[in-house]
């Protein structure tokens, strides 16, 4: 059994449809799956149903053999399903320990929401060092790993990550892609990454799928998905290929 199923889910906003009958699944021992695509494929709005954000019009979202389709997003983060918004969206003129506190908004255990605040300032050390500032003050790395912790506080069994690398710089995103491979290895939760950057998404996932237009067109191991005729002619491109000199499966 899968620890996250989406199955035949229509998303859309009123007249506006957006995913077309997508169906994908998260396996139970702690996998990294990613969804790739261009601008405009429905990611984003796939992970927001999923999230409970939004409400599948069609289709069904189970998690741990429960159906939770309908289901709102702090019931959803009260089972584990936590997602980390695009543009981090963190609250600027709150401190640092503010928004940390905030992501355990759902949680009643004080005392080990104090030692998870340690936790995570021992492992983004510069939220330790910051723990007083206004999040607003923060860089747009440091934002982004203050997004991550507090998702983290929640202690998410799943972390939905929209775009992470956005607009982050080439050495940021090389230190995010041990941080996605740490939810799994050290907070011990699953990953679904929504990511447009090709070589961060297929460097820390098990499985992908492809998205274009609202619907999956290719899926499958990192490998087969490398190897798609799609991925290929969809994502990459062959102008990509020529600029730089890489072919999908050297990503």
């Amino acid at each position: 059994m899968s620890l996250l199923a989406v199955e035949h889910v229509d998303t859309g906003y009123g007249p506006v449809a957006v995913n077309r009958d997508v169906s994908l699944a998260v396996g139970q021992n702690d996998e990294i799956v990613t969804i790739l695509g261009p601008n405009g494929a429905g990611k984003t709005t796939l992970l927001r149903s999923i999230a409970g954000l939004v409400k599948p019009r069609r289709g069904t979202v189970t998690f741990d053999g429960r159906d939770v389709t309908v289901l709102h997003a702090d019931e959803k983060a009260a089972l584990g399903v936590v997602m980390v918004p695009e543009g981090r969206h963190v609250f600027a003129d709150m401190s640092v320990r503010e928004n940390l506190l905030l992501g355990a908004y759902c949680r009643k255990d004080r005392d080990a929401i104090e030692a998870d605040i340690a936790l995570m300032e021992n492992y983004f050390t510069i939220l330790a060092k910051k723990r007083g500032a206004k999040a607003g003050t923060l860089s747009g790395g440091q934002q982004q790993m203050l997004a991550i912790a507090r998702g983290l506080m929640a202690r998410p069994r799943i972390l939905l990550l929209d775009e992470p690398s956005l607009g982050l710089s080439p050495l940021l995103v090389s230190e995010l892609q041990g941080i996605i491979i740490d939810v799994r290895e050290k907070f011990h939760a699953a990953v679904l990454l929504v990511e447009q950057n090709a070589g961060l998404a297929l460097s820390v996932a098990e499985e992908g799928y492809l998205m274009n237009s609202g619907r999956i067109v290719a899926s499958g191991s990192i490998d087969e998905l490398k190897q798609s005729s799609v991925m290929q002619e969809l994502y990459l491109g062959k102008r990509a290929q020529q600029n730089h000199g890489a072919s999908p499966a050297s990503l």
